[in-house]
């Protein structure tokens, strides 16, 4: 199984390094031909506006659409969450988001750069995790077919939705893989 990592812009190394501890193979996905070759994608966080454009100017935004809608399983951490979005609060004119996930997100809903936090959450009943928020978006609201799987006091932070997954932190920040490996292991189930 080949696990891709969008390589527009954000944590692609970290997100790399994860899929390597829980033993999948990884790899940096920048051209529709690489998207081709993989069976899941991870979609990093950074800054969506930039993501967009970026996917725009390497041919990928509707390759990385028809993958999605014909089901490749993806997980989108933070500006990767805002990707997976149908839809978005917060976003510049014009923003436009891969989709795939029936939820409402709202763009830097946590703050600023400065406003950036950590907090321990229970993800997908997993325990404790460590989460890392940077500018992060929260989830306003979710269709009927998507499951919460963690919340930060009373704002969902993340979510799944068929074979999409979505967190509004950073797992691949913080060491520890639960993350990572519940994606695979969800990868592996479909």
């Amino acid at each position: 199984m080949k696990i891709g990592v969008l390589a527009l812009q954000g944590d692609v190394r970290e997100h790399l390094r994860a899929l390597a501890s829980v033993g999948a193979h990884g790899m940096s996905v920048r051209r529709p031909e690489e998207l081709e070759a993989v069976d899941a994608l991870v979609i990093p966080g950074g800054e969506s506006t930039t993501i967009w454009k970026l996917a725009v100017a390497f041919d990928l935004l509707e390759p990385l659409r028809a993958r999605i809608k014909e089901g490749l399983p993806a997980f989108g951490s933070c500006a990767g969450m805002i990707m997976l979005a149908d839809r978005i609060q917060g976003g510049i004119d014009g923003q436009q988001t891969l989709g795939g996930i029936d939820m409402v997100v709202r763009r830097n809903a946590f703050g600023r750069q400065v406003d950036s936090f950590e907090a321990d959450l229970d993800f997908a009943g997993r325990g404790p995790l460590r989460a890392v928020f940077i500018r992060a978006p929260w989830v306003e609201s979710v269709g009927a077919d998507v499951e919460v799987l963690a919340r930060a006091g009373d704002r969902i932070v993340a979510v799944r939705q068929g074979p999409l997954l979505a967190t509004s932190f950073h797992p691949e920040l913080t060491g520890d893989a639960r993350v990572h490996s519940y994606f695979v292991e969800m990868v592996r189930e479909l």
